[in-house]
């Protein structure tokens, strides 16, 4: 039964549902499969090798297969023939081999959207093409690459969850879900739930304060210039999906581009990557 709002006796709104379900933490957060930790963890550790990196991804037979395809993708490896994990890491590196690991265990099939499918598919996309748009920014600007690359991927993570929520609520207290208000209340909070799900996986410190400087991203320190960059590569992935390219002057009114001090020549150098980029990501949604 739905509980009434204390102080007007009313049922509570979907809204109410929702925001006292991130309150008390009761939003449901999939387990990060453990292998997307140790991938991460293995790529951003100088005395890591090649050897563990496909031993962890070759306990997975399916994961292994699904790196192995993406690896011999023509976005990676033309005219090559990849045989073995051992010598696609030593012929892409241990951080691509991860990101290509990590994009395929963190995917929105995560999360149970029954009627949202397709929308969230969609969003998640959009979250990996911000990844790799977020990987060439940070490369640009000289901050963590890796880190950039993980930012970008999960900044949004808080939608498909914000969702799944809501259509929990919905069916604990027979509410009918109207898309509109569906879609605003994830507008208005994915970000709050996002930051929910870094903490619970345990996310990397500066990948965590970079989810939660997203908010306002134009302060100093490092989480607030790699929030930026995320920021930026948002809108970087948003136009290549639109096809805006092609409009330089909309760059240069971005804050994120403004802080990050990327001028409109290196902006072009930057928008020079988009077929690179868009065949990477027809290969990791292969």
């Amino acid at each position: 039964m739905q509980d009434d709002n204390q102080e007007t006796g009313q049922p509570l709104t979907l809204e109410d549902l929702l925001k006292q379900a991130i309150v008390e933490g009761f939003v449901e957060v999939p387990m990060l499969p453990e292998i997307a930790n140790r991938a991460f963890a293995l790529a951003n550790d100088k005395d890591s090798d090649a050897s563990q990196m496909a031993q962890l991804i070759q306990s997975d037979p399916a994961l292994a297969g699904h790196v192995m395809r993406i690896a011999n993708s023509a976005a990676y490896t033309p005219m090559a023939n990849l045989v073995s994990l051992q010598q696609a890491i030593a012929r892409l590196g241990m951080n691509v081999i991860s990101e290509i690991a990590i994009s395929a265990v963190l995917s929105a099939k995560l999360f149970n959207t029954p009627g949202y499918e397709t929308y969230v598919e969609a969003n998640w996309h959009h979250a990996l093409a911000t990844s790799l748009w977020a990987k060439e920014i940070a490369r640009h600007c000289r901050v963590n690459v890796e880190v950039a690359f993980l930012a970008g991927l999960i900044h949004s993570i808080g939608r498909p969850a914000i969702l799944q929520t809501l259509i929990d609520i919905a069916s604990q207290d027979n509410l009918a879900l109207d898309p509109a208000e569906v879609h605003r209340l994830e507008d208005q909070y994915w970000l709050d739930v996002s930051t929910m799900v870094v903490r619970r996986w345990h996310m990397p410190a500066l990948v965590v304060d970079t989810i939660e400087h997203l908010a306002s991203p134009f302060s100093d320190g490092a989480a607030s210039k790699m929030a930026a960059v995320v920021d930026a590569a948002k809108h970087f992935a948003e136009a290549m999906f639109t096809g805006q390219t092609a409009e330089l002057s909309q760059f240069g009114e971005l804050p994120s581009i403004n802080q990050l001090n990327i001028y409109p020549e290196e902006t072009q150098q930057l928008l020079s990557m988009q077929e690179v980029i868009e065949q990477r990501l027809k290969g990791l949604t292969a």
